[in-house]
């Protein structure tokens, strides 16, 4: 199952989907999962870790109940600010034991943002020390350099990157860190223009060329159904932008009604997932669990059409 979505991804033909497990139990979110038609649309769950630093379940524990439950491979996400290595270590030796070897690796929203203030941020490093711990994993050691008395299936590392700088170039040289460091694949933050989209990816293009590797851009989306939502994304979310003729079309549906800002909302955000998808058909589609916009675009007159 992991080896099958690992193919597609590096065949550079996959949907992810993005679960943002509850508080508590998640049998109910599951079961909504299921009954919304998206499964058969998508070849992974994207399973976060406590996002913004507000309180969620164990994103290792809800990957494992996803996985187990819907027979669907789960990219799991791991954040630094919550762990040290010696944490990192034994949470990835125990996934292994259930399967579970598609890892998202992020540095973390600092708890500063979050709803759990008493909290402190571990960050003993960046992102790019779960990559090398995935390195050591994969080579029979851990980081100390000592052999694992058991073997480990193969480990996967996926890292996240900003669709937006000022100026653009410098993600040119984040995407050569990225692949330098292992990643196996890079899922941007959400992309709202087909330039800025074409640009990334031609960037991986020559970076895999320059160090000879074979890394894959995973596009993110993120549907905007309101102006007031793309106001919050644009001016509080770091690393991605919104256009400003997006704004401008939304603000403008927006004192029609709220029936026809959403509309205009769907709209755009179909066009732009058919974009993206005709540019690369690798996308990573976040939409904070919320499975109505979700079904509209993705089992709605949207077909994936077989690879030839």
């Amino acid at each position: 199952m992991i080896e099958d979505v690992v193919a597609k991804i590096q065949n550079r033909r996959f949907l992810s989907f993005e679960f943002v497990p509850a508080t508590g139990g998640i049998e109910t979110q599951i079961a909504a999962l299921q009954a919304s038609g998206i499964m058969q649309k998508i070849d992974a769950i994207v399973c976060t870790d406590s996002p913004r630093a507000c309180l969620k379940m164990s994103p290792i524990l809800a990957s494992i109940k996803l996985q187990q439950t819907l027979q669907k491979p789960v990219i799991c996400t791991l954040s630094m600010r919550d762990r040290n290595s010696l944490a990192l270590q034994a949470e990835l030796l125990g996934a292994n034991a259930f399967d579970l070897r598609l890892f998202l690796a992020l540095t973390g929203d600092p708890v500063r943002l979050g709803d759990q203030p008493q909290s402190k941020g571990v960050f003993e490093g960046s992102s790019k020390l779960l990559l090398k711990i995935i390195d050591r994993f994969n080579c029979g050691t851990d980081l100390q350099g000592k052999p694992l008395k058991c073997a480990q299936q193969r480990i996967y590392p996926l890292c996240v990157m900003n669709a937006f700088a000022k100026p653009l170039e410098k993600l040119k040289t984040t995407i050569r860190n990225k692949i330098q460091n292992g990643a196996f694949a890079i899922i941007t933050q959400p992309v709202y223009e087909r330039d800025t989209a074409q640009t990334l990816l031609q960037w991986v293009t020559e970076a895999n060329h320059e160090l000879g590797r074979n890394v894959t851009l995973i596009f993110g989306f993120y549907p905007i159904t309101t102006f007031k939502g793309a106001c919050f994304l644009h001016k509080n979310l770091p690393g991605m932008s919104i256009p400003h003729f997006w704004l401008q079309k939304l603000e403008s549906a927006h004192f029609t009604g709220k029936e026809h800002e959403r509309a205009e909302g769907v709209r755009m955000s179909k066009e732009l997932f058919a974009e993206l998808w005709n540019l690369q058909p690798c996308v990573h589609f976040m939409s904070s669990s919320h499975l109505k916009i979700a079904k509209e675009i993705l089992c709605e007159n949207f077909c994936i059409p077989p690879k030839i």
